[in-house]
């Protein structure tokens, strides 16, 4: 007897699950990718797509690929160059409100005479204005994240969140405001990190060695370890505030900040031209992240003798962001300037044309300023898993053809003009030129009405002294 095997039931096969579209999709730009750490490591991805979802980068593809997901909001990016959104590593936001006030004087004259009494006018709804047209001017310039140190935080914080930028804040606090000063540092700090949906960082920001004692400074060190916060302050910022450090106190401000135990801390440092060869021993040992931020415009506009001695900090492993500076001594928050200025600078500094090159220009931009800020691990890159902090740069421009040499036609030829699209956390905060966030007609007509009181400087006040 023949026996026949019973038929199997046949398995229904599930349905296919539906891809969940991506957040946003960009296609058609040329990549810039870090294949490494250096600058050595940078490439350029021709007719690459990004994919974005929950405000990171899911992948860097192809055109083709990219273009075939769906997505909820989609960039054609020809003709365009995608970089890593911008940082700009020291600034002082407000101070956009002092463009061009204090102009063709020496550095003691401008603290002294005009930028300290009219900042003591200010109010935090000025701050507030200065830090609203601050933003615009940075995300139309293509910057995604700064670094401020400055009064009135809140207000900063407040438009940081609204903005859709990313930022690392600190109040500001000199030795003469007394234990006050010190402990609203703190308390700011500790109240609004993490804010804004982790887009805000903060930072303790005592204001210099000149300006706050070493007991002070020691305090603040003690502090940020405590806490797990970073110092951002101005230190050795140029050649005499070093000579007259040295004369009064028998060493460098670099030095100070050592023996207080500021450089077992994260640090950032702004400027540092008066970084001498004796504080780079220091500076390569010191037990926390050192970092320096450099903003050359301000040192030519100042005429001071000396840059940020960029090379050799870098050679002892010293991060070096791009920076400008507050709006009242560089008259721009434009750190595509910075970036090739320090390039030129650096260049005729060194005496060597092969120095800085157009690769470490960028790679000054992008990977170092992100580590200049405390941010690494989460911007600088477009890489999987990064946050999509980014730029699209325009580059059929007349400025900017032929394209021989990317990296050079992005550091010497483009201009911050030439970004179209700017996005932070995978949000588009300006798309073809126009800004989304912020009301910038609206800031500049209650700025006029302010403007007669925000200057006054006959009142005999002023916040600090420059004496270094």
């Amino acid at each position: 007897m023949t026996h026949h095997a019973q038929p199997q039931p046949v398995q229904p096969v599930p349905p296919a699950q539906p891809v969940r579209p991506a957040d946003l999709v960009i296609t058609g730009c040329t990549v810039l990718v870090h294949e490494g750490d250096g600058p050595e490591h940078l490439a350029f991805r021709p007719d690459a797509g990004i994919v974005v979802r929950d405000g990171a980068v899911d992948s860097v593809t192809t055109a083709a690929a990219a273009s075939a997901l769906p997505a909820v909001e989609r960039v054609d990016a020809r003709g365009q160059a995608a970089l890593p959104g911008l940082i700009n590593c020291h600034t002082h936001a407000p101070m956009t409100v002092l463009r061009g006030l204090a102009e063709d004087l020496p550095t003691e004259e401008w603290f002294n005479d005009v930028v300290w009494p009219v900042e003591s006018n200010l109010t935090a709804r000025d701050v507030e204005l200065g830090a609203r047209l601050a933003c615009a001017e940075l995300i139309r310039a293509g910057v995604t994240c700064f670094a401020d140190h400055y009064f009135a935080m809140d207000a900063v914080a407040d438009v940081v969140a609204e903005s859709g930028m990313r930022a690392l804040l600190g109040q500001a606090y000199f030795s003469s405001q007394g234990p006050e000063g010190r402990e609203r540092s703190l308390d700011f700090a500790l109240r609004r990190r993490g804010g804004a949906d982790g887009r805000i960082t903060t930072a303790l920001a005592p204001h210099a060695p000149y300006t706050v004692t070493d007991s002070d400074l020691a305090a603040t060190a003690e502090l940020a370890r405590a806490h797990g916060l970073p110092v951002h302050l101005h230190a050795a910022e140029n050649r005499d505030q070093t000579e007259t450090s040295l004369a009064r106190h028998g060493a460098t401000p670099i030095e100070i900040l050592e023996r207080t135990g500021v450089l077992g801390t994260d640090v950032l440092i702004a400027h540092g031209t008066g970084i001498l060869e004796r504080d780079l021993p220091l500076l390569a040992r010191a037990g926390g992240r050192t970092a320096v931020a450099t903003a050359p415009r301000g040192y030519l506009r100042f005429a001071w003798p000396t840059t940020t001695p960029v090379r050799a900090l870098r050679a002892i492993g010293v991060d070096v962001g791009l920076a400008t500076d507050g709006a009242a001594s560089n008259n721009s928050l434009d750190v595509w300037e910075s970036m090739a200025l320090t390039a030129l600078i650096q260049k005729q500094t060194e005496g060597d044309p092969r120095w800085l090159t157009a690769r470490q220009a960028l790679h000054h931009a992008t990977d170092q300023s992100a580590r200049a800020v405390g941010l690494g691990e989460t911007v600088g890159r477009i890489a999987p898993g990064r946050r999509a902090d980014l730029v699209l740069v325009d580059l059929t421009g007349p400025h900017t053809q032929p394209v021989h040499d990317l990296a050079a036609t992005l550091v010497h030829s483009a201009r911050s003009g030439d970004v179209r699209t700017t996005i932070v956390d995978g949000r588009v905060l300006m798309r073809d030129r126009e800004l989304l966030t912020l009301d910038v007609p609206a800031v500049v007509r209650e700025l006029e009405r302010r403007l007669p009181e925000l200057v006054e400087r006959g009142h005999g006040r002023r916040v600090q002294t420059y004496d270094t």
